[in-house]
């Protein structure tokens, strides 16, 4: 977990070097140090909301094929027409960093919504502070891109929709 100056500290759980198979009370315990608030949601998944977007921490699969994956649903629509900019805004977003890649969803209604998104393969297992240097990461990389998408496109910050229920898929 990290220490006081944002590093990683090995736990008595797990020796250094050795691999872990990271679980959603791993996440649970990062979250609590990084002094976030999180929900665990009706389909079981471990969610942290901000205001004008929420971000998921999964882990889908079985076995080797085991996905830890953190999702970023942001809660500010844009319409259909905005679609091309949006493509151009974050093409120039995923040349320029790794994570979170940034894409779009078009909802039934029309409305497009923005979604990042950072996996690991974790299924043969990680090592803790590889796991937990990538999750604060990825955690400040979306906060990131919230700041980075208001100011590429001349947007108020303050036009940020509220959450709404089934925006995930």
């Amino acid at each position: 977990m990290p220490n006081s100056e944002g590093q990683p500290e090995p736990t008595s759980s797990s020796s250094a070097g050795a691999a872990i198979l990271p679980d959603q009370d791993l996440v649970k315990q990062l979250l609590d140090q990084m002094e976030l608030r999180y929900v665990v949601d009706e389909e079981g998944d471990l969610a942290a909301p901000w205001e004008g977007f929420r971000t998921y921490f999964m882990f889908r699969g079985e076995g080797d094929q085991q996905v830890y994956s953190v999702r970023t649903f942001y809660d500010r629509p844009y319409s259909i027409d905005d679609k091309p900019r949006l493509h151009e805004v974050i093409d120039d977003w995923n040349r320029r960093t790794l994570w979170p890649k940034v894409y779009t969803h078009t909802h039934d209604d029309g409305s497009v919504r923005l979604i990042g998104e950072a996996q690991m393969l974790i299924g043969s297992g990680t090592l803790l502070e590889h796991f937990v240097s990538s999750t604060l990461s990825w955690v400040r990389s979306s906060v990131e891109f919230d700041k980075w998408v208001i100011e590429a496109l001349g947007l108020e910050k303050g036009m940020a929709s509220e959450p709404e229920k089934g925006d995930e898929e």
